[in-house]
């Protein structure tokens, strides 16, 4: 990361942390240099960097946040951030084709894959998209099921940790369709890290995950 990049994420976690008081609570686990797959319910574009900067600085660079291209290269600005910035894995989530070599666009799990296998741990969203919905959880995407898979068998040293995140609050402040955000606490809380089971079933993982997820997120208001 050069230093307009280091600056602006500095900036940008800065932002976050006076707009939304960004508490960090390691509840499940605590912050590690193990290699880690941190999964979260997803309501907004600021999702991943109140993640990224919960964590501490010296697992931030080798932390890429998993995001779709078709929002994060729309733009000069967006593509700096979201590739200088955060180092991001830019995923394509049309199933087009890529347009300089009009071969099929990559697939996301292998993406995520090779990224696992470089060193980097990820931040992903297995929603797929923000909810925003009255729903706690959109239904699980597979993908994370089969990255799971790519990170267990004989020839993997030892399994790769999916953690559980849960961010609250931040989808009141950045409401979709809105351009001023509105200040409120927002808590990003760890859960327990699971792993897959051998022989596990997709379905009993995705119910797993999402059991994660809710075991620690906010009691709601009657």
């Amino acid at each position: 990361m050069n230093w307009i990049a280091r600056l602006v994420a500095r900036a940008i976690i800065g932002f976050a942390r006076l707009l939304t008081g960004m508490q960090a609570r390691w509840n499940g686990c605590i912050p590690s240099a193990a290699q880690r797959v941190y999964f979260a319910n997803h309501s907004s574009h600021g999702d991943f960097v109140l993640i990224w900067g919960s964590l501490p600085p010296d697992l931030r660079p080798s932390t890429r946040p998993v995001a779709g291209a078709d929002y994060w290269l729309k733009s000069p600005l967006r593509r700096f951030i979201g590739r200088d910035v955060f180092n991001a894995l830019l995923i394509d989530r049309t199933g087009g084709r890529d347009g300089a070599t009009d071969t099929p666009a990559a697939d996301p799990v292998s993406q995520m894959k090779d990224a696992l296998a470089s060193g980097s741990s990820l931040i992903i969203f297995p929603e797929g998209t923000r909810n925003t919905t009255d729903a706690r959880l959109l239904p699980f995407k597979s993908g994370i099921y089969h990255l799971a898979r790519s990170c267990t068998g004989d020839t993997v040293d030892a399994p790769v940790e999916f953690v559980p995140v849960w961010i609250d609050n931040l989808n009141r402040v950045m409401p979709k369709g809105e351009i001023v955000p509105v200040p409120l606490l927002c808590t990003v809380t760890f859960g327990t890290p699971l792993t897959l089971a051998r022989d596990e079933p997709k379905e009993a993982f995705l119910d797993r995950c999402r059991n994660g997820l809710l075991a620690i997120a906010p009691e709601l208001d009657d």
